[in-house]
């Protein structure tokens, strides 16, 4: 079973790198498979996903340069265009955007419905999940 869930996770990481995915079927796949979240981390250049046992499977992914402080409303604008998800939205782009606005990691709670951004300091800004997700 450890390799499926694996796999799963896998599936939605490349499918977010590849924007072949949004957020809203990301989220559904995931929980569906039973997780109950995932940490991204830009410094470390990790992807972390949980399940409710604390089992977890990690991957490798870029590395990007964070700012300093945490710029809330500019991590906000990237947040938001995301969710707009216009024709020239790619999550490579939002994760520049967020690691330029001060995001070091985010974390996707699926069982609470909201992702947790935190800056290099613990500077932290919550998102809940649109209705639609």
């Amino acid at each position: 079973m450890y390799e499926t869930l694996k796999a799963a996770a896998l599936s939605c990481l490349r499918a977010a790198e590849q924007n072949r995915m949004s957020f809203p079927q990301i989220l559904g796949l995931l929980s569906g498979a039973g997780f109950e979240g995932y940490t991204i981390d830009f410094r470390q250049g990790t992807a972390c996903y949980v399940l409710p046992s604390g089992e977890h499977v990690s991957f490798a992914c870029p590395v990007r340069p964070v700012a300093p402080t945490l710029d809330v409303p500019g991590l906000q604008s990237a947040i938001r265009a995301a969710q707009a998800g216009g024709a020239d939205y790619t999550y490579d782009g939002f994760c520049n955007r967020a690691a330029a606005a001060g995001c070091a990691a985010y974390v996707v709670s699926l069982t609470g419905r909201r992702v947790l951004y935190y800056g290099r300091t613990a500077e932290a800004h919550v998102e809940h999940f649109p209705a639609a997700a």
